[in-house]
């Protein structure tokens, strides 16, 4: 076989439940997908297991690319390692002291903030000092940098997170420590390097999930290396929509934070273009969260970081917004009623009707009650689990007993109740940003996205479903056809009125130069990256930026129109107020050159015939099952549409219709 025969590029999604595998022949885009369970105390046997599950060798991937929730498991979980925190002196509380609010506003009998990340005995408060414009105030001296190793050795830590004051305008101070820590401690996390921007307390929280996820990801990544040793072709998905390779994600892993959310969302801005959407919502429910995001304009929202808990994870990312309701979230009948997550049964044991032992109801058992799920075959060809609907009517028979209603009327309940918990995510994406999302077009992916999309879209009153091909495996599509990136923001803070232009192009350009250089590192020439320039504009007076395209050499009263033109969208009205320019975003590209076909599934038997299903309003009727390979034309509701790996729940009213691509559009039957 020639060496282009041998050519595959590989994306891989690890979620909560299940490893998700495409892999894209290079010189005939021929693509293979698959699933394997995942294994949260193994991640990269489970990655080689399915390079395997799609029939391929490790010597035939020279390209593999992957996104992941570890590092974000990790934070929500706390299971982070101990971490030292090196901040400047009479600063060292900074994350004690956090910001002025409550976790609760109205309870008492709970503390006001959670405990911070790093306790008091680990925190150092170290004798140097700069102002706001990074001029040095107080000289850091040999003998304080020995006191710090001197005390650092006693800790016993093996990561620590440096956030000096001001270190975004003058890291020299954080410089001299990297170089000495770094013989001291296994890992050093500096704040300039992390989120060189304004605000302490975010700085200081995201350097320091930086240096606690340092362990966690240098082990797994340097796993990987020595098992799928293909150089520069091992990528890593980050959080802002792009792939970035391994080296720089071991001094940065917070960049894989939302990693694999960010991969469905870059697969799904590029049906959006495809199709021609001006406003698409992206719906991802795998088997532990269901995460949405708008796009807009065939670009996806970003937003300046998240919460994570309480805390604070500060960097560029796309905007997408997560709830712990997916296909193995576990359903409750408490006080309230019904409740799903976000506890999840994750992939071991998984739902009760996956046969592995499961005890807890799951919204994965309420589909099988209703009927959605074929109980004749196996998911996949590798992973073995059929669906055991007796397994499933057993876990929620106790819910129904205490409600007074049937298993269907229950299932039934537990489906509306997801629904509802769904559609509160949506709201938050849409609404809270002067978005109505009924004229959006909802793209409906992962696991169970394609089995909900039609009830959430009543419920919302969004007209149009699409079900993407590859729907199943759609985020590791993604990791795939997204481009090859960086970035890079920074805090700037100049004014516009008498801005010196020289310094602020000084300052653009070495930011340009940081972004190129992880694609410069692994061969890509200069003449292929691309550079997008972003301006966090804002008034003087005020404390929240928005973004503004700009490109170079900068024009000043062009920017300040664009911003203008922008906060009346935004806000309903513009001032001629002075303007700053905050921070400035940076993106180095390497635009993706990936060609994919219509991705072939597992083989298995045509779906035919009937099934007793029941959805809203028609219980036990007799529905159409369909196998998707074989759909050419609009079908009515209700019918399932099944492939090796998904299944599509068509209600009455409503129709499916495919496309030559392989996506699926739901709409609602005509009265």
């Amino acid at each position: 076989m020639s060496d282009s025969g041998n050519h595959w590029e590989v994306g891989t999604d690890i979620g909560g439940t299940f490893t998700d595998i495409i892999a894209i022949r290079r010189d005939s885009a021929e693509a293979r997908i698959a699933k394997v369970p995942s294994r949260p105390d193994a991640p990269v046997q489970a990655m080689l297991e399915a390079i395997e599950a799609v029939g391929l060798r490790k010597s035939e991937v020279k390209r593999f690319v992957h996104g992941t929730t570890r590092v974000t498991n990790a934070i929500v979980e706390n299971r982070l390692p101990k971490v030292a925190l090196v901040a400047t002196e009479g600063f060292a509380d900074v994350l004690e002291i956090a910001r002025y609010r409550r976790r609760d506003l109205y309870r008492l009998d709970i503390p006001p903030k959670s405990p911070p990340l790093v306790p008091p005995e680990r925190c150092f408060g170290l004798a140097e000092r700069l102002d706001h414009e990074g001029r040095v105030l107080k000289a850091l001296e040999e003998a304080e940098v020995e006191r710090l190793v001197a005390w650092l050795k006693g800790t016993g830590v093996q990561s620590v997170a440096v956030a000096l004051l001001h270190a975004y305008a003058n890291p020299v101070h954080e410089k001299m420590l990297g170089e000495r820590l770094r013989g001291v401690v296994a890992h050093v996390s500096l704040s300039h390097e992390v989120n060189p921007e304004a605000r302490e307390y975010e700085r200081t929280s995201a350097t320091v999930f930086n240096a606690a996820a340092m362990p966690i990801a240098v082990e797994y990544l340097s796993e990987l290396e020595q098992r799928l040793p293909i150089g520069p072709g091992l990528q890593v998905f980050h959080s802002a929509g792009a792939m970035v390779p391994i080296s720089a994600v071991k001094q940065r892993p917070l960049v894989m934070a939302m990693s694999g959310p960010a991969a469905g969302v870059s697969a799904s801005v590029s049906i959006a273009r495809q199709l021609g959407c001006a406003r698409m919502l992206t719906f991802d429910m795998g088997g532990t969260t269901t995460d949405v995001c708008l796009i807009v304009d065939g670009q996806a929202e970003m937003t300046d970081g998240r919460m994570l808990g309480d805390k604070p994870l500060r960097q560029p990312m796309l905007a997408v917004h997560s709830i712990g309701a997916g296909g193995g979230s576990i359903v409750r009948n408490g006080p309230g009623g019904l409740t799903v997550g976000p506890e999840s049964a994750g992939s071991e044991p998984g739902p009760a009707c996956y046969g592995r032992g499961g005890t807890e109801p799951t919204i994965t058992d309420a589909n099988a009650v209703l009927g959605y799920l074929n109980p004749e075959t196996k998911l996949g060809d590798r992973i073995g689990i059929g669906i055991d609907i007796a397994a499933a009517k057993r876990v929620i028979a106790p819910i129904a007993r205490a409600l007074g209603l049937s298993l269907t009327e229950t299932a039934l309940g537990i489906i509306k109740v997801a629904n509802a918990t769904m559609a509160r995510a949506l709201r938050r994406v849409t609404v809270e940003r002067g978005i109505d999302g009924r004229d959006c077009t909802l793209l409906a992916f992962g696991g169970g996205g394609p089995m909900h999309a039609a009830g959430l879209a009543d419920l919302y009153g969004i007209a149009e479903v699409v079900v993407p091909s590859a729907s199943s495996a759609f985020s590791a599509l993604g990791c795939l056809t997204a481009d090859f990136s960086f970035l890079q923001q920074q805090t700037l803070r100049a004014a516009l009125d008498g801005i010196d232009l020289a310094r602020v192009s000084e300052r653009i350009e070495a930011l340009i130069a940081d972004a190129s250089a992880p694609l410069l590192a692994n061969n890509v020439a200069k003449a292929e990256i691309q550079v997008e320039l972003v301006a966090l504009m804002r008034y003087a007076a005020q404390n929240d930026a928005i973004p503004v395209s700009f490109t170079l050499p900068l024009d000043v009263a062009r920017l300040k129109q664009d911003f203008l033109t922008r906060h009346h969208e935004l806000f309903g009205y513009a001032t001629g107020e002075p303007c700053v320019i905050e921070s400035v975003r940076v993106q180095a590209r390497r635009p993706s050159t990936t060609i994919v076909s219509r991705p072939a599934t597992a083989a298995r038997a045509a779906s035919t015939g009937t099934r007793t299903c029941s959805f809203d309003g028609f219980h036990d009727i007799a529905t159409a099952i369909i196998d998707r390979a074989s759909l050419t034309e609009t079908i009515n509701g209700p019918a399932i549409i099944e492939d090796a790996w998904s299944t599509v729940v068509v209600p009455p009213g409503w129709q499916a219709k495919p496309d030559t691509s392989g996506n699926l559009f739901l709409t609602r039957r005509a009265a």
